[in-house]
């Protein structure tokens, strides 16, 4: 019995502050304290500089051979083709309407690894866990965004020849890979950021995660009045449950343990990503339905992830 409520009260532990900063971002948005304009705003500036600043100094200081092995890195990358190539085949049998499908498949496949799958693994194993996540997470991300086009473009723009120019700038120009991609030679050498610049970007690193959640919380809204509403259950658990269980339970079979088992499950626990909004946006696709699986998922993972980890903890694996 105790061991079950220690169990427990671990897994409150790490989606519990999480849990607090959405109700915190909810309750903003409500009392007008943070509006539309703010909640922009502030989503930029953590894309485009605080997240990458986090992804920097956290790598810049970790000794390269602490960050995620490249196995770990190539099953991820291998399993979410996987998982991917199962979605497309469940899509055409979720709905006829070929304009949701690839709305439908990149909601179960694209997880908020950069914001909530980080938070995760940060109050599990602090600014260690960030850096050993990292490059899982750039990995991941590209592959994400390669395979949100593909499904969307074959969704929405039928016609169309695949921008694969365009695919290719923005995972270029993506400011987590270029956060990235600059810390790897301090991560790698005895080259160190010179002390002034590093507090600095310490600073921006800090307000990372509470900013983003606020900002999550504040944005999230269940709209009504869209008939494909009906599918936000199934998408729901292929997100939160299904492919979280079988990444895991896959990456066991294949022999990984203790820290890297518990970065897969947390990483890929994760709701569907926010940019997933953005994109079916700008595709011209149903984004009432877009930011439904958003709003749906980021409330739902709060409890299937508590439930996740208290079960890992139970297994010994934490």
């Amino acid at each position: 019995m105790n061991q079950l409520i220690n169990s427990v009260l671990f897994s409150v532990s790490i989606t519990g502050p999480i849990c607090l900063l959405l109700l915190l971002g909810i309750g903003l948005r409500r009392s007008q304290m943070m509006n539309e304009g703010f909640i922009d705003g502030a989503s930029k500036l953590v894309f485009n500089i605080a997240l990458p600043m986090l992804l920097f100094t956290s790598i810049a200081q970790t000794d390269f051979s602490q960050m995620a092995s490249p196995s770990l890195i190539l099953y991820g990358m291998a399993a979410t083709l996987l998982a991917f190539l199962l979605l497309e085949w469940l899509a055409i049998r979720m709905t006829p309407d070929k304009r949701v499908r690839g709305i439908l498949v990149q909601g179960a496949f694209r997880a908020n690894m950069g914001i909530v799958g980080l938070a995760y693994v940060n109050n599990a194993y602090g600014s260690q866990g960030v850096a050993a996540a990292a490059m899982y997470v750039a990995c991941l991300t590209i592959l994400f965004n390669i395979l949100a086009v593909i499904t969307l473009h074959r969704s929405l723009n039928q016609g169309d020849s695949l921008p694969v120019r365009k695919v290719l700038l923005g995972i270029i120009k993506n400011p987590l890979i270029i956060g990235i991609v600059a810390a790897l030679p301090f991560a790698a050498s005895d080259w160190t950021v010179p002390e002034t610049l590093m507090k600095t970007g310490q600073y921006l690193a800090q307000m990372t995660l509470p900013l983003a959640l606020l900002c999550t919380g504040a944005s999230l809204s269940l709209k009504g009045g869209s008939a494909e509403n009906r599918l936000l259950p199934g998408v729901a658990l292929l997100r939160l449950l299904a492919i979280p269980a079988l990444i895991t339970l896959g990456g066991y079979l294949v022999g990984f343990r203790d820290f890297e088992l518990v970065i897969l499950f947390l990483i890929n626990a994760s709701p569907t990503a926010a940019a997933s909004y953005v994109m079916v946006r700008a595709m011209g696709g149903n984004a009432v339905l877009a930011a439904n699986i958003i709003a749906v998922t980021t409330l739902g993972s709060l409890l299937s992830t508590s439930l996740g980890a208290a079960l890992l903890k139970g297994m010994g694996w934490f």
